[in-house]
């Protein structure tokens, strides 16, 4: 089944990214946004607090705001990342980079997204259950966290012979 690309203003780099593969190409902004959702969620609870005060503790409120705080911005970071990915956003710096990491891959003979244990019909099913699953994060947190070769790149850019780039491994 090939990979459904989507038209976007800026080249795709990866249909359906690695989750490790998203968090290293995070930008400093993605960070920020991270933090600002950390931060965020405390401030607003104590904020509403000093409103509208509960008379009840609250050290253990604003610690689950903490963590709730981090969970929403790094679920929101990771969506931004996937989308640089996907060419929906201005992804330059990751096009650079991703063409030295898998141009080096490609040389040393290694396959381009790396070694799998699963058989390839499990890897299909893999892909089909995580790609574009970035856009239903609110509702059901699903990531990449299988190698496979259904990309939607041709894998032929980074140096690949021939005989790997068929269409199974696109």
């Amino acid at each position: 089944m090939p990979v459904k690309v989507a038209e976007s203003p800026y080249p795709l780099i990866d249909a359906d990214p690695h989750a490790f593969r998203v968090v290293r190409f995070m930008r400093p902004s993605d960070y920020a946004v991270l933090a600002g959702g950390t931060a965020a969620a405390p401030g607003i609870l104590y904020a509403m607090e000093r409103i509208d005060p509960s008379r009840g503790p609250m050290r253990p409120a604003l610690k689950l705001a903490g963590l709730l705080g981090f969970v929403g911005g790094f679920l929101l970071a990771y969506q931004r990342s996937t989308f640089r990915f996907w060419g929906w956003t201005e992804n330059g710096r990751e096009q650079a980079k991703d063409l030295a990491e898998l141009t080096q891959r490609a040389r040393e003979g290694k396959p381009l997204y790396g070694q799998s244990d699963l058989e390839p019909y499990l890897q299909g099913v893999a892909h089909r259950n995580s790609a574009f699953s970035q856009l239903k994060l609110s509702s059901m947190p699903w990531f990449n966290l299988v190698n496979h070769p259904h990309h939607g790149t041709d894998p032929a850019k980074y140096g690949v012979k021939s005989e790997s780039s068929s269409p199974e491994s696109q």
